[in-house]
């Protein structure tokens, strides 16, 4: 069982090395460059993916949260936890690309649109569970107002996709997915090079959860 549990692991990083190193080929040697914003629009590439990781992950850390206030197991309560450590460096990186992609194109590091402002939301979002969990003395009463935390947070996500298409500022919509429109879909290779990337990002992020996870349940269990 063990040795399976090996050959998974080492298929799964080899997977997404390779999914990594085609994303980096079709990011600056396939997809396209954009007409109008030239290359710094291959921030693109970087920027959705993890933006989805940081709304997904907030998605998830809302459903363990609910699995651990119904079940009251604390596996779903670590689960949470190392989700939310990997989510708020998805979101560190989607607002960092974002205010570097930006600068070059609307001629400004940041504006107080809604697109911005409740991606920066999730960011304190995350801050907030994870300093609270920290400092907030261990137990059950940390553990399940932390869930609450996360489940109340989690209504940010939905936000955050549809601002773009409800308020209509300098954020461009949706690109791909059911609300892309004409006007801001991509051609097909620059789509193709997106879900590679998002599918990349996917995998990276699950890993990351999945290793975090393991070793903090290690070292809870070295320090019983």
């Amino acid at each position: 069982k063990s040795l399976i549990k090996i050959m998974f692991r080492q298929i799964y990083l080899i997977t997404t090395g390779i999914a990594f190193l085609i994303s980096i080929w079709m990011i600056f040697l396939w997809a396209p460059t954009e007409i109008n914003q030239g290359q710094v629009q291959r921030i693109l590439y970087l920027h959705v993916p993890f933006a989805w990781a940081s709304m997904v992950a907030i998605i998830a850390i809302a459903i363990t949260s609910i699995l651990f206030l119904v079940t009251k197991n604390d596996k779903w309560d670590n689960l949470s936890q190392s989700l939310a450590e990997v989510g708020l460096v998805s979101a560190v990186v989607m607002l960092f690309s974002g205010i570097v992609w930006a600068k070059p194109v609307w001629g400004v590091w940041w504006t107080g649109e809604a697109k911005l402002t409740t991606a920066l939301v999730l960011f304190f979002i995350y801050c907030a569970y994870l300093l609270f969990r920290n400092y907030f003395p261990p137990g059950n009463a940390r553990n399940r107002i932390a869930a609450v935390i996360a489940i109340i947070g989690a209504i940010d996500s939905p936000i955050i996709y549809y601002a773009a298409q409800i308020w209509e500022q300098n954020h461009p919509k949706a690109v791909v997915g059911p609300l892309a429109t004409e006007e801001s879909s991509l051609s097909g290779d620059m789509v193709i090079t997106l879900l590679t990337c998002v599918l990349t990002a996917t995998l990276l992020f699950v890993g990351l959860v999945w290793t975090q996870y393991k070793t903090s349940n290690l070292l809870r269990s070295k320090n019983v």
